[in-house]
């Protein structure tokens, strides 16, 4: 009998998901940020431990593959605040921008695993975050054709 025609034993199979990559970039995070990966840490033992009850290999290599990540993530992380008094953009700010038609725009300027746009916060490699670094109230910047002003920081994150 052909052995296209029969099923392999994949009892002996390993689960090869890749691994998550890790930005090259310092790993620079406020509170919210450190305490997010603490809670997916946590979350990644948690799986590993059911994935191991149960006897789940999927979910074992799931688990596995995260936790590298995000102890990775947590033993490179900087925890940094804002100098409150500072009066240019740094990372931990809240930063709010305006177009000439006087549309406004709020970012937070936050580490790589918190950013989140739909909610308004952004990484501090990203290109709009760069572009704001450093400047004042009252500076411009140009992103997509557009020109930005600076209208208003704060430097705590709410």
């Amino acid at each position: 009998m052909s052995r296209a025609f029969t099923k392999e034993d994949d009892s002996n199979s390993s689960i090869d998901l890749g691994e998550r990559p890790i930005s090259p970039h310092r790993n620079l995070v406020t509170d919210q940020g450190l305490a997010i990966i603490d809670a997916e840490l946590a979350a990644a033992h948690h799986e590993l431990a059911k994935g191991n009850a149960e006897g789940d290999r999927s979910m074992i290599a799931r688990a596995s593959r995260d936790l590298r990540y995000w102890s990775a993530r947590r033993e490179t992380a900087e925890l940094s605040h804002p100098d409150p008094i500072s009066d240019v953009v740094r990372f931990g700010m809240t930063v709010t921008i305006a177009d000439e038609n006087d549309k406004k725009q709020v970012w937070k300027i936050v580490g790589e695993d918190e950013a989140d746009a739909s909610h308004g916060k952004i990484s501090h490699i990203s290109p709009i975050a760069n572009l704001m670094f450093g400047k004042s109230v009252g500076d411009s910047f140009v992103l997509n054709g557009n020109e930005w002003e600076i209208i208003g920081m704060k430097s705590r994150l709410g």
